[in-house]
């Protein structure tokens, strides 16, 4: 008797495909391509290389405060504060591009533009640094922490700008102060500038994530915090690093959106953290922590992006807007419950993955953490 090896392998490697657990993995990128058929269908104006490119860029905000919140989020945390920091970041751009005035020395300082930048990302390094210190130092619940440097952010934002606008942040040749406009308005090969920051960040982010022990360790520690404290991973320097992280995304978002529009408001950014925790969920990470990837939030970041671009062309209303962009996100929610249940069913309880953790002693779920951690 003889067989066919290839014929068997094929019919095996064909039996293990599960057409539902595929629906479930990309419905981010089926929802995505789903949007754009329909609006491309309704507008003509909708898949122009132009419109693609703005709506892009308007992307391009979304995305980056969403990587920063999936590296929160991977740990099991949450950041409500991003918004703020957003506000908070361009408005100490727009005081420092407008002069800081040294009264001692009876002089109007105006520093340059990459000043201005490392400044201002700085400002939200420090919000993300106390956010973190309150979360893992003070055993403040990461909501709370996050609720209350929103608060905090954005009266700071008030004061700094006494309530008002800074306007035009063009600065001047002979104060050696320009170029800030170009962070939002440039182009590079004919992409803003917002876009190339998109894909930067989404890059150092994967790297992060994929290619190095702090990726690893931040997977382990929002799968199991406790195990993968016995196992070695310093759980609270790489929590209080992933607010930092957030914390200089946001900041990085007030840059752009103030150098876009030339002008920096203490308002701006109000509701962004949730467009953000939309993005990472509709890509398929978890809010318990553990689960997540760069490719879906960015997904997730066009998903949200389009949808509300594709609601204007067409004409909806603003608020129809919020009600059909709210329904996304439950049913985004509604499919990644559904997916643990069919996960927890298929596995069994008490197996590998199945969410049903079997009791062990110290010393054995420290090995067992250590193994993960290596692998």
């Amino acid at each position: 008797m003889s067989a066919q090896p290839g014929a068997g392998l094929f019919r095996a490697r064909t039996e293990k495909i599960n057409w539902n657990a595929v629906f479930l993995e990309g419905r981010a990128l089926i929802a995505l391509i789903l949007i754009v058929v329909i609006f491309a269908s309704m507008s003509d104006h909708y898949l122009t290389a132009t419109n693609l490119l703005s709506m892009t860029r308007h992307v391009a905000f979304n995305a980056v405060l969403a990587l920063g919140m999936l590296m929160v989020i991977l740990h099991g945390g949450i950041d409500l504060s991003v918004g703020s920091t957003v506000g908070l970041s361009g408005v100490v751009a727009g005081s420092l591009l407008q002069g800081l005035d040294l009264s001692l020395f009876d002089i109007v300082a105006y520093p340059a533009v990459w000043v201005v930048v490392v400044v201002a990302v700085a400002v939200g390094a420090l919000a993300g640094y106390v956010n973190g210190l309150m979360v893992t130092r003070f055993r403040v619940a990461p909501f709370v922490a996050t609720l209350g440097m929103m608060y905090m952010a954005r009266g700071a934002a008030m004061l700094i700008a006494d309530g008002r606008t800074f306007p035009e942040l063009q600065g001047d040749p002979e104060l050696g102060n320009t170029g800030f406009s170009a962070i939002g308005n440039g182009r590079l090969l004919g992409i803003p500038m917002g876009v190339w920051i998109m894909i930067g960040v989404a890059v150092l982010v994967a790297i992060l994530l994929t290619r190095t022990p702090f990726g690893r360790w931040l997977y382990s520690i929002g799968g199991n915090s406790r195990a993968a404290e016995l196992s070695g991973v310093p759980v609270g320097r790489v929590v209080r690093s992933v607010y930092v992280i957030s914390g200089m995304c946001a900041a990085l978002v007030g840059l752009i959106l103030a150098s876009e529009l030339t002008a920096a408001t203490p308002q701006t950014g109000q509701m962004y953290e949730l467009n953000a925790i939309a993005a990472v969920v509709i890509g398929g990470a978890a809010l318990s922590g553990g689960r997540g990837t760069v490719r879906g939030t960015l997904i997730g970041a066009f998903v949200i992006g389009f949808l509300t671009d594709g609601l204007v062309i067409v004409g909806v209303s603003e608020f129809w807007q919020m009600v059909i962009t709210g329904a996304v996100i439950v049913a985004a929610v509604a499919l990644d419950q559904f997916q643990q249940r069919l996960n927890h069913t298929r596995r069994g309880p008490g197996k590998p993955g199945s969410g049903a953790r079997p009791a062990t002693k110290p010393a054995e779920d420290k090995a067992a953490a250590s193994a993960t951690v290596s692998n």
